[in-house]
């Protein structure tokens, strides 16, 4: 089957997750990604939201967190202060899967402005949870597009934190966990290197050549020695996920691949 460039970065994304792993979720793509994840590799996955549901099991993706969709498929909802006091904080999240308007080399993430913060040219959604769980969860995966525009050489505001400014920076905060494990894109896939944690790509997607990389990156973008390719979505994630992003339209009125 033939699949487009977002296909293969959600298929990517979903195979991050481990099968039986607590995962804390974002709206949009960390979602979508996430839920793929369950309905093919990782069938016992357990999706909290930051409204409350755990065990969460949509039959199509959320709006927001908000969404009854989640309450209604969750095995349990707690109030959110449990999520982020008992669950978050107490360590208990295996991963957190977050989306990213802009992301540096060391894995921080701007969710809020692009532009001055006073007088900016974008303001975003802004930073949800997003900080507490980059902060608190034992590790975290990063899913978005790339291009130098969301990919920068510094941030234009530093919602959450990564590894900081590299190196130890992020356990000299404080902060628990190992912090970003991965950046999964259109283009490819991203880890930190060892010691310095400044993310290096470790596998190109299928045709995807080092030069379009480049292109889209606006810092100096390093490559792994021992670099792979990804393998290509199978027929079955793909229907999988075709089929939940059809059901996801019709749900919320609209035309299929509109989702």
């Amino acid at each position: 089957m033939a699949y487009s460039t977002n296909e293969m970065m959600t298929v990517a994304a979903a195979r991050r997750l481990k099968n039986g792993s607590v995962c804390f979720v974002g709206i949009g793509l960390p979602s979508k990604a996430a839920n793929l994840a369950r309905l093919t590799s990782s069938p016992d996955v357990v999706l909290i939201y930051e409204s409350g549901p755990i065990g969460a099991k949509p039959s199509v993706l959320p709006l927001s967190i908000g969404d009854g969709e989640l309450a209604e498929t969750a095995d349990t909802v707690v109030p959110t202060g449990e999520i982020f006091r008992y669950w978050l904080q107490g360590g208990r999240i295996d991963v957190g899967f977050l989306g990213a308007a802009q992301v540096d080399r060391f894995g921080n993430i701007n969710t809020t402005v692009v532009g001055d913060y006073h007088q900016p040219k974008v303001r975003l959604p802004g930073a949800g949870g997003a900080p507490e769980i980059a902060g608190s969860a034992k590790s975290v995966l990063i899913i978005l597009k790339q291009s130098a525009r969301s990919f920068v050489d510094k941030l234009d505001f530093i919602t959450s934190v990564g590894h900081g400014e590299g190196g130890d920076s992020r356990k000299r905060l404080g902060l628990p966990g190992a912090g970003p494990v991965g950046i999964i894109t259109d283009l490819c896939i991203m880890e930190p290197e060892e010691g310095t944690h400044e993310f290096v790509v470790t596998a190109l997607h299928p045709g995807v050549t080092r030069e379009q990389v480049v292109a889209a990156t606006g810092w100096a973008i390093r490559f792994a020695e021992q670099l792979s390719t990804s393998a290509e979505p199978t027929d079955i994630e793909l229907t999988a996920l075709r089929d939940l992003e059809a059901r996801t339209a019709v749900a919320h009125g609209q035309t299929p691949g509109e989702a």
